[in-house]
C-alpha cells in the first residue's frame, strides 16, 4: 500500500523490507532521504533501527510507524530524532500530509543551512562595518541536544529565522558550560540527554546565564514536565517532531518580532 501510494505522489521507492536486520545495510545501498519505519519488524525493532540510523545518518528522515498503543510511544520515537509519526492504522491522506510535513521541514532547514555555509562576496571597506554590526544584533542560540540529527534541524531552522547558532552541546553538562561561555540569547535544551538531563540543567544554566531564554525540546508533553520545566524557569517548550511553523511563532513571541 504504501508503494503504491507513495509512488503515485512522485516518491521514488528505491526499496522495501519486511525485516529490520536488513534495513542499514539497504539505506547504505540505496541513499535514500526518507525512511518509512515500522516499529515491529521480524529480527530488529525499529526503535533500536531509528537510533543508529540516526548517529549513522544524520540527514535522512525517518517516519515511524507503529500499531502500539503504548502511551509513551510517540513520546520516545520523538526524542530518539523521528521526524514523523503515524499511528496504525492511518488513512492515505494522513500518510501524504505527515511526509508533507517532513520533506517541508527539512526543505526549509537544509536551504537555510546551504544560504548560511555559501561563500559571501568580499565586502567594501565601507560595507563591512555594517554587516558586522548586523551580525552582532542578531539574537544567539545554544542547540543543547544529544540527537545530531536533531540539532542539525534546528540549527537549520534557526538560521532561516536569522538566529545566530554560537554553540551546540550533547548533553547537560556541555549545555551548562556553553550558557556560561557564550552567554546566549536563547538556549534550546533537550528534556532527556545523557550526563544530565534538560531539566538537571535548566537551573546551572539560568544561574550562570540569567538573560538567556532557556526553551525546552521534548517529546514528552506531559503535564508533570511542562509544570517541572516552568517551575525552574523555563521560558516554554518545543514540541518534537520539529515544527518550523511552531518554532517561527515561538520565536517572534519569544523576541516581540
Amino acid at each position: 500500500m504504501l508503494t503504491s501510494l507513495l509512488s503515485s505522489q512522485g516518491y521514488q521507492m528505491v526499496g522495501a523490507l519486511e525485516d529490520g536486520n536488513g534495513v542499514i545495510e539497504a539505506i547504505r545501498q540505496h541513499s535514500p532521504e526518507i525512511v518509512c519505519l515500522d516499529y515491529e519488524l521480524p529480527g530488529r525493532n525499529g526503535l533500536d533501527i531509528l537510533g543508529e540510523i540516526n548517529s549513522t545518518f544524520p540527514k535522512i528522515d525517518v517516519l515511524f510507524i507503529t500499531a502500539s498503543e503504548s502511551p509513551d510511544i510517540e513520546a520516545r520515537v520523538a526524542d530518539a530524532g523521528a521526524a514523523g509519526f503515524l499511528r496504525k492504522p492511518f488513512g492515505q491522506k494522513q500518510v501524504i500530509d505527515e511526509l508533507q510535513q517532513v520533506c517541508d521541514t527539512r526543505r526549509r532547514a537544509s536551504l537555510a543551512k546551504a544560504t548560511e555555509s555559501a561563500p559571501a562576496a568580499s565586502a567594501t571597506a565601507a560595507t563591512a562595518p555594517k554587516a558586522a554590526r548586523r551580525s552582532s544584533e542578531r539574537p544567539t542560540a545554544v542547540i543543547a541536544d544529544d540527537n545530531s540529527s536533531v540539532r542539525l534541524l534546528i540549527k537549520g531552522l534557526l538560521a532561516e529565522l536569522g538566529i545566530n547558532v554560537v554553540g551546540q552541546a550533547a548533553n547537560g553538562e556541555e549545555a551548562v558550560r556553553a550558557a556560561q561561555n557564550l552567554k546566549p540569547s536563547v538556549i534550546f535544551l533537550d528534556v532527556n540527554m545523557p550526563i544530565m538531563s534538560g531539566l538537571e540543567a535548566l537551573p546551572k544554566i539560568i544561574e550562570t546565564s540569567p538573560r538567556t531564554a532557556v526553551v525546552m525540546v521534548t517529546g514528552d508533553t506531559s503535564r508533570a514536565i511542562v509544570q517541572q520545566a516552568a517551575g525552574l524557569g523555563a521560558r516554554g517548550y518545543i514540541v518534537k517532531p520539529v515544527r518550523p511553523a511552531y518554532v517561527e511563532n515561538f520565536l517572534k513571541q519569544l523576541f516581540n518580532r
